[in-house]
C-alpha cells in the first residue's frame, strides 16, 4: 500500500508539471547538455518545453539543488526524501513563471535553511527561471533575428551540490520559431484521473483481500 501511496504522490506531482506546462511556451526548447563532473545515478531533464525541470536522485549522496542567490532551495537525501527550504526566496519565486510572486520577509538567502518534506520519491520537479526567457512570450527575443528560423537564445547552469561537492548543470535555451498552442490540458487531466483510480482501485482490492485473510471480511472501514 506505502508504495502505491508514493505512486500516487508521484502521480500528483507529474500532473502538476505537466498541466504548468500549458504557461510554457512552445516556440522555445531547453535542453539539459551536460552536468560536470557527471554523477552515476543523477538524471535530470526538462519537462514542458521550458517549464519544468525533473531530478531523479539515484546516487546514494544528498542532492542540493541552490537557488538564485545560491542558497540551498531544495534537495534529495539520499533516502529519497524530497524536502524544500521555506527560508530561501527561490520557494516563492518559482511558484510564477516570471518570478512576480511575493516572497515573504522571512525567506531571505541569510536565513538558515528551514526543510519541509514534499514526498519521497527520490524525484523532484520544480520550475527554474534560469532555463527559460524571462521577457515577454509575445513575439521572439530580440537576440532572434529571423522569428521563423531556430537560433539559440542563451546557455545557463544550474548549481547543484552532490553529496558536499559542487556540480554545474548546464542547458541551452532555443527559439524554434512560432508553434502555437500548448499542451493537451484536456488530455493530461483525464489521464491522470484515469491512473489515480486506477492506483485506489488498486489498494481497495488489497485491502479487502487482507480483511478476507483474516477472517474479518465484513468489517466497517
Amino acid at each position: 500500500m506505502f508504495r502505491a501511496f508514493q505512486t500516487a504522490l508521484l502521480s500528483l506531482a507529474l500532473f502538476a508539471a505537466l498541466v504548468s506546462s500549458a504557461a510554457a511556451n512552445p516556440n522555445y526548447r531547453s535542453t539539459i547538455t551536460k552536468i560536470t563532473p557527471p554523477q552515476p545515478g543523477l538524471e535530470l531533464e526538462v519537462l514542458g518545453f521550458d517549464q519544468n525541470l525533473l531530478l531523479i536522485n539515484n546516487t546514494g549522496k544528498t542532492v542540493l539543488v541552490r537557488g538564485y542567490e545560491l542558497e540551498p532551495y531544495a534537495r534529495i537525501l539520499a533516502d529519497g526524501t524530497v524536502q524544500e527550504n521555506v527560508n530561501s526566496p527561490a520557494t516563492y519565486l518559482n511558484s510564477d513563471r516570471y518570478g512576480k510572486a511575493t516572497v515573504p520577509p522571512s525567506a531571505s538567502a541569510d536565513e538558515p535553511a528551514a526543510w519541509k518534506t514534499l514526498n519521497r520519491t527520490g524525484r523532484l520537479i520544480w520550475h527554474d527561471h534560469r532555463m527559460h526567457w524571462m521577457g515577454s512570450d509575445s513575439g521572439a527575443p530580440p537576440m532572434v533575428k529571423d522569428p521563423s528560423k531556430q537560433a539559440k537564445v542563451f546557455d545557463y547552469e544550474v548549481p547543484l551540490n552532490v553529496g558536499g561537492a559542487p556540480v554545474k548543470v548546464a542547458g541551452t535555451l532555443v527559439w524554434v520559431g512560432e508553434q502555437g498552442g500548448g499542451a493537451p490540458v484536456g488530455a493530461i487531466v483525464a489521464f491522470v484521473l484515469v491512473l489515480l483510480v486506477a492506483l485506489a482501485v488498486v489498494v481497495i482490492v488489497r485491502r479487502r483481500r487482507r480483511f478476507a485473510e483474516r477472517g474479518d471480511e465484513g468489517e466497517s472501514w
